[in-house]
């Protein structure tokens, strides 16, 4: 059995839709939810919800807390580390997260992340996730992003406003 460890720090991915208030927010993790839809044969996901925040939001304490957690699941025996992260600064935590861990960690470390809400149509939410699932066995160790049918490595992936994706 193949154990991949999933740490959720929020996001547009895990934005939900309030209907008294009118506002996409995240108030709670939907990784439950997203990983019940799919059929994942010989392998465990571990799902850490760290915390629930837009990636806009998100501070040096709270990347600081992302990398201990990223730390404490490679001591753990894991396949692979998926982080759910807001797009709009996954690539400062990714960075980070490849100077501090090194370019080659015990195992890949993946970011991914959506542009549109899980709940939401058309959201590529389902599909990062699925693949970064797969690239946990395709990849070699090291700290990458995942989403729209590519695998880029750390150092030196952005954010394409235009192109609604990541770029190298």
């Amino acid at each position: 059995m193949r154990r991949i460890t999933l740490i959720s720090t929020g996001g547009t991915i895990e934005k939900t839709y309030d209907e008294r208030s009118g506002v996409l927010d995240n108030r709670s993790s939907v990784v439950h939810e997203m990983l019940g839809l799919l059929r994942l044969e010989g392998t465990a996901v571990h799902a850490v919800p760290l915390m629930n925040k837009d990636s806009l939001e998100l501070t040096d304490a709270d990347r600081a807390e992302i990398l201990a957690a990223t730390r404490a699941a490679i001591a753990e025996p894991t396949a692979a580390v998926i982080i759910l992260h807001g797009t709009d600064t996954l690539c400062d935590t990714g960075e980070l997260l490849h100077a501090e861990l090194g370019p080659t960690p015990a195992v890949p470390v993946i970011l991914t992340g959506a542009m549109r809400p899980f709940e939401m149509k058309r959201s590529d939410a389902l599909q990062n996730l699925t693949e970064s699932i797969f690239a946990t066995g395709a990849l070699a160790p090291g700290v990458y992003v995942v989403a729209h049918g590519r695998a880029l490595p750390f150092p030196g992936p952005v954010k394409d406003r235009d192109a609604g994706t990541f770029t190298a």
